[in-house]
């Protein structure tokens, strides 16, 4: 290989880690501060009922503007909308850390959930065309895997280190050096792109509809824990959510220049890819949500202990997802990893719903936490190969944010469903006479099992519904065919 070809195939894996770095930092931000939600209760005088907020406040802007962010940035620049909305993300955290009471707090996180969404809705249709070999785009979307996943893990981990050696300022100050550094390696290394113009796509009425419709999905969700399925808040809010998607699915399908073209939709991998990813996703969410209050409520164990005893979760997506599973990808294809992946996920959900109230962590949580994260981490590139596939270059932007936003809306359904089945599970062992360590870990237990069998119908989705692509021929060079996203 030449040496401006080898030059130019280092550029495109930096580009690949700065893209990887980005979504790290969003994943690690939706985690990290969970571990330190007591200390700025504490601080703050929340009261238990708002304290939930300070999540809900980041988590219904995201979700509701991933797709009207992704498809900007096919309109304008996925450059230059990712670096803006990175921007705005390192802002608003430098405020969130400077907060001084819950009002500003929260203001501080709905402008991080706005920069969040900007950040992170192109990124995957930006890593997807850097490199056209099929080598190294698996390599590719491994290390992008990882970062999606051991981000996550990675986040009850760092918040534990930083709330109890330094405080709960710091899970948010965490992302002003890496926003600053991120971004500048982006304006170095990123191509200067051009949207297909605004013309193109400005279906403003559209984005409108979608936007608000998503707003009110995750909205009427996040508050079913206090208002409860059946209350009228919770089923006006749902109908009016399901009316005004309803609206943008029709107008989308008469737009001359639709926001979400539905012909991505019409390929059954594209479509199978994002419903897999929800149910999986669906599961993910309780799994990192209850795993943690069982080692701190039943097993009393301090934050730092329970966030280093999720550090086998991303050592383990990362040796699979950055080398086994590029490779198995490259050879059986995206379906039959899915398929062998998901079953692992199962099980290991399945070996936690029987955890005992006196619980070893070696004995009954190390296993589930090696067992899923070899699963997740042959799972999630296939998702991401197929979720990407057939899609048109100008559209990519738009399919990243699709996909993005089934995994909020598709974790936002789930968590909601299993918090309220381990609430009243946990009701009923206390009227029952049991005590409260007993209680909790019935309740958290049975909150696993739903997600095993959320795991299992997306099993069955994938079965019936996602066609194996034809091999493609691995390249023996790792040179690119065309300069798709860098300089």
């Amino acid at each position: 290989m030449s040496p401006e070809k080898l030059s130019e195939l280092r550029r495109r894996w930096l580009a690949v880690i700065v893209l990887c770095a980005a979504q790290v930092m969003i994943i690690l931000d939706q985690n990290i501060v969970n571990v330190a939600l007591p200390a700025i209760r504490e601080d703050l005088d929340f009261s238990a009922s708002n304290l939930v907020w300070t999540i809900n406040a980041y988590v219904i802007p995201f979700g509701g503007l991933l797709l009207l962010a992704g498809r900007l940035g096919d309109l304008l620049s996925r450059k230059y909308v990712f670096v803006a909305g990175l921007a705005l993300f390192t802002a608003a955290s430098a405020w969130c850390g400077f907060a001084d009471g819950q009002t500003s707090l929260l203001v501080a996180r709905f402008v991080q959930g706005l920069g969040g969404a900007v950040t992170s809705a192109g990124l995957l249709g930006m890593v997807v065309t850097i490199f056209s070999d099929p080598k190294p785009q698996a390599k590719a979307l491994g290390a992008f895997g990882f970062a999606s996943a051991g981000g996550g893990a990675a986040g009850t981990v760092v918040g534990g280190v930083l709330t109890e050696g330094l405080s709960w300022h710091w899970v948010f100050w965490i992302n002003i050096p890496l926003g600053i550094i991120v971004g500048a390696l982006a304006l170095r290394l990123l191509r200067n792109d051009r949207g297909i113009g605004w013309r193109a796509g400005a279906d403003v009425f559209g984005a409108v509809l979608v936007t608000s419709g998503l707003m009110l999905v995750v909205y009427a969700l996040v508050g079913t824990e206090s208002r409860g399925w059946a209350s009228p808040v919770t089923i006006g809010l749902g109908a009016a959510a399901v009316a005004l998607l309803a609206g943008f699915f029709v107008r989308q399908a008469k737009a001359a220049n639709p926001l979400l073209p539905l012909r991505i939709l019409r390929s059954r991998n594209v479509a199978g890819a994002n419903l897999i990813q929800a149910l999986m996703v669906a599961a993910l969410f309780g799994f990192m949500f209850y795993t943690v209050l069982y080692m701190q409520e039943v097993l009393s164990y301090r934050p730092l202990s329970a966030g280093l005893a999720f550090l086998p979760v991303p050592i383990v997506i990362a040796v699979v997802s950055m080398t086994v599973a590029p490779k198995l990808l490259l050879r059986f294809g995206p379906r039959t990893l899915i398929l062998a992946g998901l079953p692992l996920l199962a099980f290991g959900l399945w070996l936690l719903s029987r955890v005992p109230v006196d619980g070893d962590y070696y004995l009954h949580l190390l296993p589930a936490m090696v067992i899923m994260p070899f699963g997740f981490g042959i799972t999630m590139p296939s998702l991401m190969s197929l979720a990407m596939s057939e899609v048109a270059a100008e559209d990519s932007g738009v399919t990243s944010g699709l996909f993005n936003t089934t995994q909020q809306v598709g974790g936002a359904i789930g968590l909601a469903v299993v918090s309220t089945a381990v609430a009243a599970r946990i009701d009923s062992t206390l009227a029952d006479g049991g005590d409260k360590a007993q209680a909790l870990t019935d309740g958290y237990g049975l909150g696993f099992g739903l997600g095993a069998a959320f795991v299992a119908v997306a099993w069955l989705v994938a079965l019936t519904v996602l066609r194996q692509r034809a091999k493609p021929e691995a390249a023996g060079s790792d040179e690119p065919a065309v300069a798709a996203a860098v300089s």
